[in-house]
């Protein structure tokens, strides 16, 4: 029998908080797949320690040391879990930091996070319910974590279709 392939998930927190729900949601995530969702991998990319987007900081067309490193990491993520507040209708600074340091040439041919380009599903969820997270940002409600449960099983399953698995 096949072995299951394991689905890399690069997971990326648009709050820089420490205490935010939105890391709660990925470490919850990362408790999910370890424990009921085989084949599937989850590591959480911390964005905090990126620089604002500045071409002045490339320098013969290399990026500094947190770019090349945290571009490294979406270059060999299968998939993307973005847990992220809303702020003023669309995704936080360092969120669209992020995507803008990721999508830099020369990696823009080959970026997936331009989820559009290549008819991705979009599962949105909203969790701000304060009630399903203790005081650290963890979440504690059995039903929101079957729910995340839910979205992490669509986000495989999307991700197998997509690369032309069953």
């Amino acid at each position: 029998m096949a072995h299951e392939p394991i689905i890399k998930v690069a997971a990326i927190s648009g709050s820089l908080r420490k205490a935010s729900i939105h890391h709660g949601l990925i470490r919850s995530a990362i408790d999910l797949t370890t424990d009921s969702i085989d084949g599937m991998s989850i590591e959480h990319i911390d964005i905090s320690s990126l620089p604002m987007l500045n071409t002045d900081l490339e320098i013969d067309d290399e990026f500094p040391p947190e770019v090349e490193t945290f571009r490294q990491k979406i270059l060999h993520s299968d998939c993307f879990l973005f847990a992220s507040p809303e702020y003023n209708y669309t995704v936080t600074a360092p969120l669209k930091n992020a995507i803008d340091w990721a999508s830099r040439l020369p990696m823009c041919g080959q970026i997936k996070l331009l989820l559009l380009s290549v008819q991705a599903a979009v599962l949105v969820e909203d969790c701000r319910n304060p009630a399903r997270f203790d005081d650290d940002g963890n979440l504690v409600d059995d039903e929101a974590k079957e729910m995340l449960k839910s979205v992490l099983l669509a986000l495989k399953a999307f991700t197998l279709r997509l690369q032309g698995s069953k």
